[in-house]
């Protein structure tokens, strides 16, 4: 019985697995009239068990970001809250993850956004897709 028990915590904690620190980097923004733009990065992440904040800012000449996330993992799903500051707009997150990767859906009224985040070591990868102002971001960040 004790196993059992320590496996699902074991699970929920490693959703988030090497994220904790920061994190900076670039990469592109994809713009909805199909322009590119560079974009420098810096992501914070503070975990605590089963529990991950965290803030994204990216910045172009033209494009800013400032995203912020609480967000719980729990039997392999990820479930929470967001807002980008720059726009003022937020809504909730749903999704999975699992030793380090993320696949999540973030909403908000007229506005849905998929979001994977997958780290390995001191690498990072997050793609945003959107039907918005933005239609996709690539960032490669490392510790």
């Amino acid at each position: 019985m004790a196993v059992s028990a320590a496996s699902p915590s074991h699970a929920q904690a490693s959703a988030f697995a090497g994220m904790a620190g920061t994190w900076s980097g670039g990469g592109t923004v994809t713009l909805d009239d199909g322009s590119n733009e560079r974009i420098r990065c810096r992501a914070t992440y503070r975990v605590i068990g089963a529990s991950m904040e965290m803030v994204l800012t990216c910045a172009s000449d033209a494009y800013k970001i400032n995203l912020a996330a609480d967000v719980v993992a729990a039997g392999g799903q990820v479930t929470g809250k967001w807002t980008e500051s720059s726009r003022n707009i937020g809504g909730s997150i749903q999704g999975r993850g699992a030793a380090g990767s993320l696949q999540v859906v973030a909403e908000a009224a007229g506005f849905a956004a998929n979001i994977a985040l997958r780290t390995a070591g001191n690498k990072q990868q997050i793609t945003l897709r959107a039907d918005s102002q933005f239609r996709a971001a690539n960032i490669s960040l490392s510790k």
